[in-house]
């Protein structure tokens, strides 16, 4: 995918243009991986390159004053977009400047200019452009072909950034899993801890999630991703009240890759969630902690096992 984070790294547009789809995309659930499927089959019949223009940041964090706390960071949602197929995206900070480009500009220098826009796949509520003037309708009127994505439904429930960030906040993981059409992931950096995992006989992954949503506190069962295979683990989020007299300001996410051994240090790890097998809770002891440890990993095989025939 071609990948440009500001204008100034945008390659001059091919001449067979683009096909462009234009939002904040967090989560890239069901309703965004329509648009972008749309998007990527309405560019291979024009012969176009499948395009997306996307945010560093929540465009609510200038225009409201504050953002909700994103179900996918950027490179999270940038990783998606190549597993969607999309082949070029632009990466654009939503300042003072860009809030106030008049929709005729956005379309004309940007999208046009810079991106060779031949046509549009937009979602039903797209939007761009100062005072929100880019409509669908409006770029209908400069000529384009524009094709709008109504509003998917799962289940009578529209899907939405919103709903499914309140279904993981409350640990309804199987909610946001429907609505996401994936299982609700975390995706981050392996981060240097304390190495009380391995002290315990269960080294864990420490994750730096770029501050994405997290589940409730607890111990879940996950796959982890690693290098494009899934390894089975086992993930507590917590503040580990067991080890530590004060809690910290933000919980920890340590994972431990079930039958793993290697350095994963500074590599990204994506962390798909199944199940919450049980609270965070304090011990008595380490040789407490490291028994229920133990049954939690065992725990988590057969919630993976189970899951993994279901899918079957």
């Amino acid at each position: 995918m071609i990948l440009a984070r500001s204008l100034d790294e945008l390659p001059p547009p091919g001449a067979s243009g683009s096909v462009v789809s234009v939002g904040v995309f967090d989560g890239v659930h069901l309703g965004h991986r329509a648009i972008l499927a749309r998007n990527r089959e309405r560019a291979r019949q024009i012969g176009a390159c499948a395009s997306v223009v996307t945010f560093h940041d929540h465009p609510k964090r200038l225009l409201l004053g504050r953002a909700p706390r994103t179900l996918t960071s950027l490179e999270h949602r940038l990783e998606l977009f190549r597993r969607e197929g999309i082949e070029q995206c632009l990466v654009l900070a939503f300042d003072e400047a860009l809030r106030s480009v008049d929709a005729a500009h956005f379309a004309d220098e940007i999208l046009k200019a810079r991106l060779g826009a031949r046509a549009f796949v937009l979602g039903f509520d797209s939007k761009f452009g100062r005072n929100r003037e880019g409509t669908p309708e409006y770029l209908q009127s400069l000529g384009y072909p524009v094709e709008v994505v109504p509003q998917v439904l799962v289940r009578g429930r529209a899907v939405s950034s919103t709903a499914i960030r309140e279904a993981v906040e409350l640990g309804d993981l199987a909610a946001a899993a429907a609505l996401l059409g994936r299982p609700y992931s975390l995706w981050g950096e392996v981060v240097h801890g304390d190495a009380l995992g391995r002290q315990l006989g269960f080294p864990t992954a420490n994750l730096d999630p770029h501050h994405e949503l997290l589940p409730p506190t607890g111990v879940y069962s996950a796959w982890a991703q690693v290098r494009g295979r899934p390894q089975p683990a086992v993930v507590n989020i917590g503040y580990r009240p067991t080890v530590r007299s004060e809690q910290p300001p933000t919980p920890r996410i340590e994972a431990h890759l079930i039958g793993f051994s290697g350095d994963l240090y500074g590599q990204t790890l994506e962390l798909e969630f199944v199940q919450r097998l049980r609270e965070e809770q304090r011990f008595a002891s380490l040789a407490e902690l490291r028994a229920q440890i133990g049954r939690d990993v065992e725990s988590a095989r057969g919630s993976l096992q189970v899951r993994t025939l279901e899918a079957r």
